[in-house]
């Protein structure tokens, strides 16, 4: 059966990580329970509450009602719980280290200079980085179909455009995948994860803000800074809902803190 959920799954168009994720999920319930059935469910959902993190037991909820909507049984569907958002934005590489982090990989490295460069610069996830072909250079864009079939543009900045056709142009290269590992081939999300980490140490930065996700974090605060529409940063970032967004409107951590020392004098 899961096979043919998997098959359902690629059909809707869900991202590789998505489907993974998902099949795992509902594997990980049959090794407990045989039948789907209320009582079971209830169990399940208690059992991911008492294990795992509020994010992780939704995206666990999310895979197992996806396949009740796939053997057409929606009305067992289980509400998710609830998450008490933080009134701050954690782990989020500050402008400062990501310039820092940019000119060392500028000097040092060219090719991750350019990764971090494409991340901070477009918002891409990092799944959606490695799609990114010398022809969505060109054309200034990269349009990406995620879950359901919509239709998500990731625009590539002119002035991010000119500099990535001279460092291509440099690497002769005229087509193909443009984030390549030693051995010629696509360079794969844990790849650049664990890159990102070795060159956090390198440079003594935080390893805690240097990971893909916080550079598309930095692009939304940064965007936010300098065009305060939400909406369109909703639509930029592909977000199915304008409250997701809101979270940028919040200040990191570290902003706080700096702010709190600068005002509070009594």
């Amino acid at each position: 059966m899961s096979k043919q959920f998997k098959e359902y799954l690629e059909k809707t168009n869900f991202s590789k990580n998505t489907i993974d994720s998902y099949v795992f999920a509902v594997d990980q319930y049959f090794i407990q329970y045989e039948d789907i059935n209320k009582k079971n469910l209830k169990q399940y959902k208690t059992w991911l509450i008492e294990n795992y993190k509020p994010k992780t037991v939704n995206l666990r909820l999310r895979a197992i009602n996806c396949y009740l909507e796939f053997l057409s049984k929606g009305s067992l569907k289980l509400p998710f719980i609830k998450i008490q958002q933080k009134t701050y934005l954690e782990n989020v590489i500050s402008e400062a280290d990501y310039n820092y982090l940019k000119n060392c990989l500028k000097k040092d490295d060219l090719d991750w200079y350019m990764v971090v460069r494409f991340l901070a610069a477009t918002g891409a996830r990092v799944s959606e980085l490695i799609q990114i072909k010398v022809e969505h250079v060109q054309l200034g864009y990269i349009d990406i179909y995620s879950k359901g079939g919509k239709l998500r543009r990731i625009y590539i900045p002119v002035k991010l455009k000119k500099e990535a056709l001279i460092w291509l142009k440099s690497r002769n290269q005229e087509t193909g995948f443009i984030f390549l590992n030693k051995y010629g081939n696509r360079i794969t999300t844990r790849g650049i994860s664990g890159q990102l980490k070795k060159f956090a140490l390198k440079y003594d930065i935080n390893p805690n803000v240097v990971y893909p996700h916080s550079f598309r974090h930095r692009f939304a605060k940064n965007f936010l800074a300098k065009c305060n529409d939400i909406a369109f940063l909703a639509d930029l970032m592909g977000h199915e809902s304008i409250e997701t967004t809101r979270i940028y409107l919040r200040k990191t951590s570290t902003e706080q803190q700096e702010l709190v020392d600068n005002l509070i004098d009594w």
